[in-house]
C-alpha cells in the first residue's frame, strides 16, 4: 500500500529540490535532493549501508521544514477563545471547509427552512455576523472554499445555500470537488488562517460536532497551511459559477 505523503516545503525558490516530506502514518521525515557523488566524500561516511544514498541538503531545509520536537503536543483552545479570533485578527481570515456535514447546522431554523424548500432567513445580526460585516467593512478579507461531494450531501447542499448569508457579510466564496481536492492532494482538514501567522485547526467528533480547536503559531506548520490555502483558492471555482454549473439558482 502506498505511503501517505505530506509535502512540507522546499528551500528550493526554482526547481522544488531539495524538499521535506512526511509520512502521515508512521511519521517519518522523506528528504530528498542532489545525491552526493564524489568518491572521496562518500568514503568519509559512517554507517552508510548498501542501498542506501547519501543526498546533500542546506541547512535551513531541515530547520524549516523539519519537526522541531519527537510527537507534536497540541495546543487546545477553548471554543470561545476560537470565537474571540474573528474579533482580534487584522487583515485576513481563512477557512478550508472539508466534512460532508457538520452537525450545528442542522440545529438553526435555516436549516429546518432549507429542508422544507423554503427561502432560508439569514439573520445578518448575530455577533459573529456584525463582526464579520465590520471586518470586512473595514477592509479585511474573509474567505473560504468549500469542498463539495458529487452528488452534494443534504449538508453542502445547505452551505451552497447559506453561501448568500456569507457573501451578504462580505466574505469571498469558492467551492472545489472533492475529486478535485483530492487529486491536488488538499488534506480533509478544516481550519482557519488567521493574517497568515496562526491556524485554528478545528477538532471535530464522530457525531460531527466540533469539539476543540487546536492553535497552530509554529511558522513551518502555519506555511504549510498557507500553501494549503493558496493552492485551494486557485483551484476552486467561484461561488456564482459554481452554482450556475448545477443549475441552482442565485
Amino acid at each position: 500500500m502506498a505511503r501517505r505523503l505530506r509535502f512540507n516545503g522546499t528551500g528550493s525558490g526554482e526547481g522544488g529540490c531539495p524538499s521535506v516530506h512526511e509520512d502521515l502514518d508512521s511519521r517519518e521525515i522523506i528528504v530528498h535532493g542532489p545525491p552526493l557523488t564524489d568518491s572521496e566524500d562518500i568514503a568519509q561516511l559512517r554507517h552508510l549501508s548498501p542501498g542506501e544514498v547519501p543526498i546533500v541538503v542546506p541547512r535551513e531545509l531541515l530547520v524549516d521544514f523539519g519537526p522541531k520536537e519527537v510527537e507534536r503536543v497540541p495546543r487546545i483552545i477553548s471554543l470561545e477563545a476560537f470565537g474571540k479570533l474573528f474579533e482580534i485578527f487584522e487583515h485576513s481570515a481563512w477557512r478550508l471547509e472539508t466534512r460532508a456535514r457538520y452537525a450545528s447546522d442542522e440545529s438553526t431554523d435555516t436549516y429546518a427552512q432549507f429542508l422544507n424548500g423554503e427561502h432560508p432567513q439569514w439573520d445578518l445580526t448575530t455577533p459573529w455576523s456584525v463582526t464579520i460585516r465590520k471586518k470586512t467593512a473595514g477592509g479585511a478579507t474573509v474567505g473560504r472554499v468549500r469542498v463539495v461531494d458529487d452528488p452534494p450531501t443534504p449538508g453542502q447542499q445547505y452551505l451552497l445555500a447559506h453561501a448568500e448569508k456569507n457573501i451578504a457579510l462580505g466574505e469571498e466564496i469558492r467551492h472545489l470537488w472533492r475529486v478535485d481536492a483530492e487529486q491536488r492532494n488538499l488534506p480533509a482538514e478544516d481550519f482557519w488562517i488567521f493574517d497568515s501567522r496562526l491556524v485554528a485547526l478545528l477538532n471535530f467528533d464522530e457525531a460531527d460536532n466540533l469539539v476543540d480547536v487546536e492553535l497552530i503559531t509554529e511558522p513551518a506548520e502555519v506555511n504549510r497551511y498557507a500553501q494549503v490555502r493558496d493552492a485551494a483558492w486557485h483551484y476552486a471555482v467561484e461561488h456564482a459559477v459554481f452554482t450556475a454549473g448545477l443549475g441552482l439558482a442565485e
